[in-house]
């Protein structure tokens, strides 16, 4: 048994994969990683992946940036942790006033947490208990999209449109609303505001909260959508004095062409930004987990008590960690040299790379927000996205399709060459994969790929 197969082997037996039904891991066991260098993956034997999905979407600069490592290494030598309650440190307060800098002030308080999900719950917390402290308990209601994803924790869940996630857990959760969303494709932006509207006229007085993903709805498929759909949001929010939750989580850190999506809105005033917006994901770039929650002085100053229940008590042990805030300043340091304009150049070469795609018989909606490219794939068949997985490996590829939806969110190191690899790769992956009868394939996956 090599390596790599003791390694698959071991993993199967020991360890609980995260969106993966176990019994299928019997077949289609996990890619062990040895190493990572730059857009590059490597695997026990030698083999290399271009991870075009920068590893569910963290990774911004590459595997091992000697940058965003020595930044670790520099506060590991100093601090590694403290607790934030009663406590403070450089790098927390440095982060804090960074991000809310990049607001221009309109989100001036930042709330550290440790993932995506739990910034969601701190957000839908953070509303329920202002409104109640503001004298309107009656407000704790939420509203999210149809197909949008906030996260799998029971709170976040509940507010997430995805029945492969959500429908096991569903007498778990709260009852959000569900609103038709924006798409593009659809050119339902004023029919999906009007949606909204009519919803909040309703339950206006009912209800904390609108969240949404800003853009581009990742895990319903990368469905992209206009920017006037923000801007009108954000007007029917205020309207009907409703919290905006933005989750940037996916589509924050420059992924879109801005820092943050919502500056497509192109606010001029504080109150033209959400009363919320989440991070997590990039903004260590792929090395500590971290996640924030910036919000506005209003929502902050109805905690402002010295009654204790009337405190924000929501906490975990490793609350602003310094070893993750010290990575994410140096991500934000990467930032304030230009990256935003190397990622425009980058997003060019991509879209040229990949526009011949568009005349393909069976792709549908090549599009494009940033350094997020996507496109659907006409009758995909049985495993589609396993079955496109795999293949790419034998093409130097790391990418993991959405249903029928194929799409790349690669780390921020493309040039002309990455670029026409990637397009390359994922053309004969693609044609390959369509070639093959599903039948075929299952029985391939079957009888190559099984654990040893």
């Amino acid at each position: 048994m090599t390596p790599q197969q003791d390694w698959q082997r071991r993993s199967v037996a020991a360890v609980w994969h995260p969106c993966t039904q176990m019994a299928r891991a019997e077949v289609v066991p996990p890619l062990p990683i040895a190493r990572g260098a730059g857009p590059w993956l490597y695997d026990y034997e030698g083999r290399r992946y271009f991870d075009a999905n920068s590893s569910w979407w963290v990774n911004l600069f590459g595997h091992a940036d000697a940058g965003l490592n020595a930044a670790i290494k520099a506060q590991l030598d100093t601090l590694p942790h403290v607790m934030l309650a009663g406590c403070t440190h450089a790098p927390a307060v440095r982060l804090a006033e960074r991000l809310s800098a990049r607001t221009g002030g309109a989100l001036g308080h930042v709330f550290f947490g440790s993932d995506g999900a739990s910034a969601v719950e701190i957000a839908l917390k953070q509303s329920f208990h202002s409104w109640r402290n503001r004298g309107r308990a009656e407000k704790r209601e939420f509203v999210c999209l149809k197909n949008g994803y906030h996260g799998e924790t029971i709170g976040a869940l509940a507010v997430t449109d995805v029945k492969v996630f959500r429908d096991a857990y569903d007498p778990l959760l709260m009852r959000a609303h569900i609103v038709e969303s924006p798409d593009a494709r659809l050119g339902n932006e004023a029919a999906a505001l009007a949606a909204m509207r009519a919803l909040l006229s309703e339950r206006g007085e009912h209800i904390a909260a609108v969240i949404i993903e800003p853009l581009v709805q990742g895990a319903a498929g990368m469905v992209m959508y206009d920017a006037s759909y923000l801007r009108g949001l954000r007007a029917l929010c205020t309207e009907f004095e409703v919290h905006l939750i933005v989750d940037e989580i996916a589509m924050g850190c420059g992924r879109t062409g801005t820092f943050f999506a919502w500056e497509h809105a192109e606010p001029e005033s504080p109150d033209q930004w959400p009363d919320f917006i989440t991070l997590s994901k990039g903004i260590t770039g792929g090395t500590m987990p971290l996640s924030l929650v910036l919000t506005t002085e209003a929502v902050y100053q109805a905690f402002w008590s010295e009654d204790v229940s009337r405190g924000f008590l929501h906490s975990h042990s490793y609350t602003g960690n310094a070893l993750a805030c010290a990575a994410a300043n140096a991500v934000l340091d990467r930032f304030d040299a230009g990256q935003l304009q190397a990622n425009a150049e980058q997003a060019q070469l991509l879209k040229h790379a990949f526009a011949s795609l568009a005349s393909h018989p069976r792709v549908a909606h090549l599009r494009q927000q940033g350094m997020v490219l996507a496109f659907d794939v006409s009758e995909p068949g049985l495993r589609f996205a396993e079955r496109f997985h795999l293949a790419a490996r034998a093409h130097e590829l790391l990418i993991r399709p959405i249903g029928g939806t194929v799409y790349l969110m690669p780390p921020y190191l493309i040039d002309a060459e990455a670029a026409a690899f990637l397009a390359r790769a994922v053309r004969l992956t693609l044609d390959e994969v369509l070639s093959e009868s599903t039948e075929g394939s299952a029985q391939t996956l079957s009888k190559e790929v099984h654990v040893a």
